[in-house]
Order: C-alpha cells, then sequence, then structure tokens
C-alpha cells in the first residue's frame, strides 16, 4: 500500500481480510457482501472499496494470503526433516486444525463456488490446489524412494486422491462438528492410498 495512505487504512484492511476470509470459510464466497463486513467492521461500504474495489479483488486478496499461509505451513513441514509418513501426517492435522475452529478451507469453499467465481478468482483457486498436489506428489516420492510408502500408481495421482479425499472428508464431518470422525477418515484415506499405514493424527485429535 501507498505510504501516503492514512494511519489505520493497513489496520483496516487487514481487518477486512480477516472478516471475509471467515465469511467464505462459513458462507461461501456468494454467502456474503460488502454490507456484511462494514457491519462487522462498523465501516462504510465506501472504506471497503477504498481498499479492494470490487468484491473480485478482494477474494483474490483473501486467497492470496491463505494460500501463502498454507505454503508457510508446508515449507515448516519440510524444514523439520521427517521421513514422508510423518509429513503426510502433518498435513492431514493441517485440514484438522481447520475444522476444529468449525471452519472449512477457504479454497474448498471456492471450489464449490467455482462457476459463479470471477475468472481471477478461479486460477487462484487452482493454483491452491496445484501447489498443494505439487508438494504432495514430492513428499510420495521421497516416501516412495525411501521404502516408507507404498504407492499403487503414480505419485501425481495419489496426491490428488488425498487432496480430493481431506476436502471431502471436511465436506462430511462438518454438519456433524466431528473432529474425531474427519480425522478417522483421513487415515483411512491415506492408508488406502499408499499401502502403508502412517498415523495422521486422528487418534491425538
Amino acid at each position: 500500500m501507498a505510504t501516503s495512505r492514512q494511519p489505520g487504512n493497513e489496520d483496516t484492511a487487514a481487518r477486512t481480510l480477516d472478516v471475509a476470509e471467515r465469511l467464505v470459510q462459513l458462507r461461501g464466497y456468494n454467502g456474503f457482501s460488502y454490507a456484511d463486513i462494514a457491519a462487522e467492521l462498523g465501516i462504510s461500504k465506501a472504506s471497503l472499496h477504498y481498499h479492494f474495489p470490487g468484491k473480485a479483488e478482494l477474494g483474490e486478496a483473501v486467497i492470496g494470503r491463505y494460500a501463502s499461509r498454507f505454503a508457510d505451513a508446508l515449507v515448516e513441514i519440510d524444514r523439520r526433516g521427517a521421513e514422508a509418513p510423518a509429513k503426510l501426517d502433518a498435513y492431514a492435522r493441517i485440514y484438522a486444525d481447520v475444522l476444529t475452529d468449525r471452519r472449512m478451507c477457504l479454497c474448498g469453499m471456492l471450489a464449490a463456488d467455482y462457476d459463479t467465481l470471477p475468472e481471477s478468482m478461479r486460477r487462484a483457486v487452482i493454483g491452491f490446489f496445484d501447489d498443494n498436489e505439487a508438494w504432495l506428489t514430492g513428499v510420495l516420492e521421497q516416501g516412495r524412494d525411501e521404502g516408507a510408502l507404498h504407492l499403487s500408481g503414480s505419485a501425481s495421482e495419489a496426491a490428488q486422491a488425498i487432496v480430493s479425499g481431506l476436502e471431502g472428508a471436511l465436506l462430511v464431518a462438518r454438519p456433524y462438528g466431528d473432529v474425531a470422525r474427519f480425522q478417522a477418515a483421513a487415515r483411512r484415506l491415506l492408508e488406502s492410498v499408499v499401502g502403508a499405514a502412517p498415523r495422521t493424527g486422528a487418534s491425538s485429535g
């Protein structure tokens, strides 16, 4: 943001992103408006448009920030230098933590609204999933090469199955409000995909 903006503007932008992210995770992209955000923050809609001219720009910014945090979490998993099964365990816990906060994966929610999203947001959602599948492919290849994982097909296909399965498990567990339900599904998913029995955090809560 330009340095000429008034004090507090950056804070307003960050708070706007916080509220928009939560609303997307709870309601989806089409389930809220600028009026909802303005009312929650106690500011005018004009103030929101100052930072984000339209809902598409706001949506892109929300995805960008969420994807950046997710990527940082994957870097942290890699930094620990764990074996592949432990990395998969940590990856599944990222999703479990989202459900613990009674939310859904942001991009999973946006995928449900995909046909109604602006083109720029569609690209950003696909980019999020592509990045996650690429990281998982690397982990699965590592595990296969080390003999810790046994894949029945390609690593890229297994990565796609893991992302799709975890997103689906979140969706089904949501109405039950039961993190353990998700964790059990995640454990079964990873066991079926990798042909081994890595712990997925399902019993840790």
